[in-house]
């Protein structure tokens, strides 16, 4: 399975977006305890969902920066 595409996430909404991110954190939560509790079959979905994870907290953080920018006036001086 390989590792999910960033060009994925930026085709979400911002409402889906914020649906994702939870999602996977609830399933990075239930990897990282079946993981302590020796009931993970598959250690390499930690990694996916990690690497999941950024790519959508980098994708809502693009979007936070440019809307504040839009929102500035540009001043020069």
């Amino acid at each position: 399975m390989p590792l999910p595409k960033i060009s994925e996430a930026r085709e979400l909404t911002d409402e889906q977006l914020a649906t994702e991110i939870i999602a996977v954190k609830k399933q990075l939560f239930s990897l990282r305890l079946q993981k302590a509790t020796r009931q993970l079959d598959k250690p390499h979905q930690i990694k996916h969902a990690k690497h999941r994870l950024g790519q959508l907290l980098t994708v809502e953080r693009e979007r936070q920066v440019a809307n504040t920018n839009a929102a500035e006036p540009a001043t020069e001086e």
